[in-house]
């Protein structure tokens, strides 16, 4: 199955909660909420208590993604906002391994991302504890950024790599830059899970959620 995921980053925050609505009852099955917090990224985003704000207003998948520093400290915070899955970077975690399994005992699904500077074969340690690879197409901490093109070569490497280690389950999400013009390009080097930030929010949100998801 394939998913498209609204990254809120991109919203109007004064009619949030109304924005995710909209794009749920278009289609998206998947909400991609960005935390930030000025130190792993450079840019501050939301917390907790907004994503425990907008969890009222649907009851699709809520994809959290920690550019946080440590998110280790925080994923229990995040569960009881109503995170559906966690995903924290690689480059971001002194002990990876613990993070994903803290984020998994709590019977959320557990997701590790990659920057783009960092290889793929930094996963192989973690495949047996993870539900999601995240294959950043643009450098975290900012929306609006152009897609790297050389992200189709790690989003095969990626496929290849969960092929090769038994675990064809595996989802892999791509996220920045993300649009009409690559979707389909980026669904055929295997990803299962597109993050669209201004090709939802900017227009009708409706008409881009619907326009999208015909491409996947």
């Amino acid at each position: 199955m394939n998913y498209l995921a609204p990254s809120v980053l991109a919203a109007d925050f004064s009619t949030l909660g109304n924005d995710i609505a909209v794009a749920a009852a278009a289609g998206a099955r998947m909400i991609h909420l960005d935390v930030m917090d000025g130190i792993f990224v450079p840019n501050i985003s939301f917390g907790a208590p907004v994503i425990a704000s907008v969890r009222k207003v649907t009851g699709v998948l809520f994809d959290v993604h920690l550019m946080i520093h440590e998110p280790i400290r925080y994923v229990e915070d995040f569960k009881k906002a109503g995170a559906d899955m966690i995903t924290v970077h690689y480059e971001a975690c002194e002990e990876v391994k613990d993070t994903l399994l803290a984020i998994r005992s709590m019977g959320v699904k557990a997701g590790i991302a990659i920057s783009p500077d960092t290889p793929v074969c930094v996963l192989i340690p973690y495949l047996d504890c993870v539900d999601m690879v995240l294959v950043m197409s643009v450098y975290p901490g900012f929306g609006g950024q152009s897609f790297i093109e050389d992200s189709i070569l790690k989003i095969r490497d990626v496929k290849s790599m969960a092929k090769e280690h038994n675990r064809q389950d595996l989802w892999i999400e791509v996220d920045g830059g993300i649009d009409r013009s690559n979707i389909e390009k980026v669904k055929e080097a295997g990803a299962n899970v597109m993050v669209a930030g201004s090709a939802v929010f900017r227009g009708n949100i409706m008409q881009n959620v619907k326009e999208l998801k015909d491409l996947l």
